[in-house]
């Protein structure tokens, strides 16, 4: 019982201190399917909100396929539609932007004992309604157990990153993204994952900031290395 009550104090903890001062919130469901030892194709659908599951303006649904070289290296090679809304409620106003997206993405992981160290590179080709755009992302992630000694069912553990944007275009800084969390690893196939992000965005002429409560969950499926249950893929 104390197990329990101390899971659900940790997954839900920031999702209140949040909800005081009325973020918006970010719902993922990202599926993963082993294909073999090396590869696996994934599937990942977004929403976004400006306020606590409410008031809906952005969705964007995402695939790929992805190769292990080892343990400590990763390729991938994803496509995706992203949409952005103008107005108030649930995808209520005319789109402001749409986009076609293809990137290239390298992923390097550290291992120091239970802490894993993840180095994200992405390069994104961005056919959008105002015209196209390249862009480079580099995302820098830290993710521990806290009560096992390796991501396996029944751990807790929690996931920190952050993620500077740059664009081929001035000013070059178009964003940076922080993330903190916890989730609980149910099973092989099911995690769950909730935490906070906080978004800055820099153009010419706008600085904005916004903060949101992500819920995600992640689905492994086939014949995937089990011996790692974290999850990887999500934005």
């Amino acid at each position: 019982m104390k197990l329990k009550f101390s899971i659900i104090a940790l997954l839900f903890s920031t999702v209140s201190f949040s909800q005081n001062k009325e973020p918006g919130s970010w719902h993922i469901i990202n599926a993963q399917l082993g294909l073999d030892k090396r590869w696996e194709a994934f599937a990942e659908l977004q929403t976004r909100s400006n306020r606590f599951v409410r008031d809906f303006f952005y969705y964007e649904i995402k695939g790929g396929i992805g190769y292990k070289v080892n343990k400590a290296f990763s390729l991938l090679v994803g496509t995706g539609r992203y949409v952005t809304y103008t107005g108030k409620g649930n995808f209520a106003g005319p789109p402001e932007n749409s986009e076609f997206r293809v990137w290239q993405q390298v992923t390097i992981n550290q291992h120091l004992e239970r802490l894993k160290i993840e180095h994200r590179y992405r390069l994104e080709q961005r056919w959008r309604s105002d015209g196209y755009r390249n862009r480079f992302r580099y995302r820098l992630s830290a993710m521990v157990p806290l009560n096992k000694e390796k991501m396996a069912p029944g751990a807790i553990f929690v996931n920190i990153y952050d993620e500077i944007f740059l664009n081929n275009e001035p000013p070059h800084f178009e964003r940076n993204r922080f993330f903190a969390g916890t989730g609980y690893i149910f099973t092989p196939v099911v995690t769950f994952q909730a935490g906070y992000v906080h978004q800055y965005n820099y153009t010419l002429d706008k600085r904005d900031r916004k903060d949101f409560v992500q819920l995600a969950l992640f689905l492994k499926f086939g014949q995937a290395d089990r011996r790692e249950q974290a999850p990887s893929s999500a934005d």
